[in-house]
């Protein structure tokens, strides 16, 4: 369908080796978008290019750290010289767990800088390319924990909500330059970074009784929000948060 096709568009997903980044990549990349992976390890960065590639996609690559606004920008600008960058997913992100009343300082600044800070960096870095060409698409990846808490990660609900603060304020100055800046709240997903909760038998009993779904989601099943709010299907949508999260944060 024209209002979801992504041919002709470039869109850089951060974080984008493995979990959710890369599930987003492939389905923006199946809606026909050139894709640009980004990670700092440029060697699991390559193998999760060369899996597109050998599906017939258009891929490219840009290793660079999030969290350094210098390096940010640089590779940003020296990428835009040769496309334009029509669509960011800023999904770069990382979760500690711990008493709060215990919770580390540089654990809590390495968070926030991962998480807030790489969405501001990467998203200036840019909006400012996509002002200049009067059109753009922004999705930052927040979570369930942007409206909820739960024990032993107060600082990680902390950056989610930030994120999607941070989105209100993007479209808030940017929309009036054609850009859409919405962010996905992912429930709780079968990912490397919930590895740990996976594999807990009790938490995932838990969550099968909490969430009306009743299971884990698959990060396949992020991909339809991404391609909504990256097409025009989405052209009068903005400064929102879409919870894909099986129901868990409508339900008591």
């Amino acid at each position: 369908m024209e209002l979801f096709d992504l041919g002709g568009r470039t869109a850089l997903v951060t974080g984008a080796s493995m979990g959710i980044g890369a599930a987003l990549a492939r389905g923006l990349a199946e809606a026909g978008a050139r894709v640009v992976l980004n990670a700092r390890n440029a060697e699991r960065l390559e193998e999760a290019a060369q899996g597109l590639r050998d599906a017939g996609h258009a891929v490219d690559t840009l290793a660079f750290d999030v969290t350094d606004a210098d390096a940010v920008r640089a590779a940003i600008d020296g990428y835009v010289q040769t496309r334009p960058i029509d669509i960011l997913v800023n999904n770069a992100g990382m979760q500690h767990r711990g008493p709060l009343e215990d919770f580390e300082i540089e654990a809590f600044d390495r968070l926030m800088r991962t998480n807030v800070n790489s969405a501001f960096y990467v998203g200036q870095a840019t909006a400012r390319h996509m002002i200049a060409q009067g059109h753009g698409r922004i999705i930052n990846i927040a979570s369930v924990q942007t409206a909820l808490a739960r024990p032993g990660i107060a600082p990680y609900t902390a950056s989610k909500g930030a994120i999607a603060n941070l989105t209100k304020g993007m479209a808030t100055d940017w929309a009036r330059h054609g850009l859409n800046c919405n962010a996905i709240a992912p429930g709780y997903f079968e990912t490397p970074l919930n590895a740990a909760l996976v594999a807990d038998p009790a938490f995932t009993e838990w969550l099968e009784k909490r969430t009306p779904a009743g299971r884990w989601g698959r990060v396949e099943e992020l991909v339809g929000a991404a391609i909504f709010l990256s097409s025009k299907a989405s052209s009068f949508v903005n400064g929102q948060t879409i919870f894909v999260d099986g129901g868990i944060t409508a339900s008591l």
